[in-house]
């Protein structure tokens, strides 16, 4: 009877630990749910395409609208405990390891202390969402691929240790020395977020919302690249006849790209940082966007594509 009870208390204590997680974490269902959103979409006619076709009677020049908009390429985690990754179903890909373990702020969080040394890890993982990104996408007509492949990890910073905890090299370079060079945010305009380089973990901000989102547009930063010293894999996709994909990630440029938040609140908007809307504090120090890039492409009429114009 005794070894029962002990077995029923533990099954409970399991049940409302499982429970106590689940509703701080985030899932892959609610992920790909969250692709459907207008607003991130911003789908635009912009221009038309000409193309040239050709059978054994002879060539005519076709044409095809040329259209812009956004998509989901990848779900980027900034957390505080290395290994608690707040979507569950990939935090086996970035478990602590010999040269990146624990985590967190320098300090305590206590009320009269205002200078406290953040912590994130950060990982940018392919968005889960593409299938229903397209149905949704297509609706409104053609649709552009863009670079991002499901559940694939381009950047795992506990593989990044020596760049990612220990700033080395970009602790030295020029963004990173240089005040007003690569900020998230100004210091004009008092709503300085933090800055971009060195591209690691570290940096002051009493913030902690402000802080995961600065540590996101970092790992942000990185993948949109190509040739940065970190342990990573580009999220770029190559141009072709017809086809622009996205480039390099620019904070407060959303032309480059912008930012749905995943958690700890669920929005079905767009943004860049920084901006004014509500800030939700997470309560273990764990945050994920959707980075949304923008990709413009025309359906192929022809064998050669002969150039494209875009309205004014």
């Amino acid at each position: 009877m005794k070894s029962l009870f002990f077995r029923l208390r533990a099954g409970a204590a399991a049940a409302l630990l499982c429970g106590a997680a689940s509703s701080f974490a985030l899932n892959t269902s609610t992920i790909v749910s969250s692709v459907m959103s207008p607003d991130c979409l911003e789908y635009r006619v912009v221009g038309i395409c000409y193309w040239l076709y050709c059978t054994w009677t002879g060539c005519t020049v076709r044409t095809s609208i040329k259209v812009r908009h956004y998509v989901p390429d990848a779900v980027v985690s900034s957390y505080s405990n290395t290994g608690e990754n707040p979507w569950v179903e990939v935090r086996s890909m970035s478990p602590p390891n010999a040269s990146a373990e624990d985590g967190g702020d320098g300090t305590t969080n206590e009320d009269h202390e205002n200078n406290l040394a953040k912590f994130k890890n950060a990982d940018v993982i392919g968005h889960p969402g593409a299938l229903v990104f397209s149905e949704f996408a297509s609706s409104s007509g053609y649709i552009c691929e863009g670079a991002g492949t499901a559940f694939m990890p381009y950047l795992l910073s506990t593989l990044d240790t020596l760049a990612w905890r220990y700033n080395v090299p970009e602790a030295v370079y020029p963004e990173a020395l240089t005040p007003g060079l690569r900020e998230v945010g100004a210091r004009t305009s008092l709503n300085l977020w933090g800055n971009v380089y060195p591209r690691g973990g570290f940096l002051h901000q009493t913030d902690d919302h402000k802080a995961g989102a600065v540590v996101a547009q970092r790992a942000g930063d990185i993948v949109t690249r190509r040739g940065q010293v970190h342990v990573y894999q580009p999220l770029l996709a190559s141009a072709r006849p017809g086809y622009w994909p996205a480039g390099a990630l620019k904070e407060g440029d959303a032309s480059t790209g912008k930012w749905q938040e995943l958690t700890p609140t669920l929005s079905n908007s767009c943004v860049v940082f920084p901006h004014s809307g509500t800030l939700t504090q997470a309560k273990q120090g764990d945050y994920a966007w959707a980075l949304w890039r923008p990709y413009a492409c025309c359906e192929r009429q022809g064998q050669v594509f002969l150039g494209s114009v875009d309205f004014q």
